[in-house]
Order: C-alpha cells, then structure tokens, then sequence
C-alpha cells in the first residue's frame, strides 16, 4: 500500500469532490496520507480532515509565502495544534526565493524559529526549498537540524545538495516531476540516492506526473511515480511502494505507535 507523504486535500481545487476521491483512496491502494498546511488556516484545515479520515495524518505549519502572517502568537498557536494526537510533522516550512516577497530575511528568521518550534516539540520537519539551496543548508546546518529530522519535499535541485541533505540525514521527497521529460536532473538525484532515504509524495493538487501533467493532481496518480522510480533503480513497483512506505513510517514516527 502506497504512503503519500505530502499532500493538500485542504486546497479549494477539492471543493467540488474532495469526500467522493477521499473515499477512493483505500481500494486503489492509498494506504496513508500526509495532508500538509501551508497557513494557520490551511493548517487547521488539514487537521480537519485528519480527524475525519483515519487514513490522513497531518502537518502544522507555514510556507515561507505565508510568513508574513505569524507572529508570536502565531507560534504558540501552532504548537498547541501540533500536539493534536494527528499531527506528525511541522511544515511546510522554509525558504522560496523564486519571487521577491516575502524579504529573505523575514522567512529566514521564521525558518529558523519553526525548525525551533519542530525541536521542541519532537517532531521532523517538512522543508520547503525553492530558488533557495545555499541558505537552506546554511540554516539546516546552524540550526544543527540533523537533530531534528525530516525531509526537503518536491526536491528540485541537483544530486550535490541532495548529498549535503543526505549528510544531515533527511529524506528526499520525489513525486511527479520525476516522469516530466525534462526531468534529467531529478532522475540524476534518483540514481545517485539510496532508496531508504526516499519518500514518495504528490504535492497535490501540484505537479501531476505524466501522463496528467497540467492536471490536477492527486494521490490516485502515484503509480506512475512509482514505476518511473522502479524503473531508475531496477528494483519491482511492489519493492518501491514497501521501502518508501517504511521510511515515511519511520520518519513520521508511526512505527512507535
């Protein structure tokens, strides 16, 4: 059964049948699901949807768009949702240069105090990385995240910062992109990292995998990322879908449960 370690089923784009796909999800062979916030109110959201579906676990947080929202409160509002008995990870939190705003510094300080919050509170971190490799890792290292853990989900840089990622033992989360025809740098980062530090995620409604791509995306279509996976690393879909689903067990902490 396959884990989707990152998605946004809060997202408006499954208001008109976000309960008719949920309920699809079982029998096409979706075991778990990660719904990720990216705002106090996409955060609560998730949440919403992780107490009304056994399978879906959530994650609290906010996008380095969204900063400019949080305030002290804001964090302490945070680390009371992420003791909900269904939140397994802060995020998504981090860095996106690729527009001018929010400043850099405005998201680098509330990158760093959510990876704080994240340590806290004993829980990994989901990081979200965009235009952005050199500060991550320079905070990742400052921050000594190595003692916090996570993954840098929809990675999109090369098989070196991957490495460097590697080196303070977080995941690396691939989904759909890894089928787009010009994905040769993300099939380099496949090859070059070991499948036990892999995680499997959609990104949805985000980044659908070919055939889909341009489409709304959802779990239904992580198939396609699987035996695109299977096919880099020579191994068998069902080898693919038991290894990612074990390491996002174990990153997210479930096997303690």
């Amino acid at each position: 059964m396959i884990f989707d370690t990152h998605a946004h089923y809060d997202d408006e784009q499954f208001d008109i049948d976000r309960e008719e796909l949920l309920g699809k999800m079982q029998e096409a062979g979706i075991e778990t699901i990660v719904d990720v916030g990216a705002s106090i109110e996409t955060t609560k959201k998730a949440l919403e949807l992780a107490h009304r579906y056994d399978f879906i676990y959530a994650a609290v947080g906010v996008h380095p768009s969204e900063v400019a929202e949080l305030d002290d409160d804001s964090i302490e509002l945070l680390r009371g949702l992420s003791r909900d008995e269904n939140c397994v990870a802060i995020g998504e939190i981090g860095l996106d240069y690729h527009w001018p705003e929010p400043e850099p510094e405005l998201q680098k300080l509330w990158f760093k105090r959510q990876l704080n919050l994240a340590r806290q509170e004993n829980l990994p971190v989901i990081i979200h990385s965009r235009d952005a490799a050199a500060d991550t890792l320079e905070i990742l290292r400052d921050e000594r995240a190595e003692e916090i853990g996570g993954v840098v989900h929809c990675f999109s840089y090369s098989k070196e910062v991957a490495r460097e990622c590697l080196k303070m033992g977080f995941y690396i989360g691939i989904g759909g992109v890894l089928t787009f025809k010009n994905a040769r740098k993300m099939v380099e980062v496949m090859e070059d990292t070991p499948m036990d530090r892999i995680l499997l995620e959609t990104d949805c409604p985000y980044l659908a995998p070919e055939p889909f791509r341009g489409k709304r995306n959802s779990s239904l279509y992580l198939p396609y990322v699987v035996q695109k996976m299977a096919e880099i690393k020579g191994i068998s879909a069902d080898e693919v879908i038991s290894i990612t689903r074990e390491n996002a067990r174990t990153m997210y902490g479930l096997n303690k449960q």
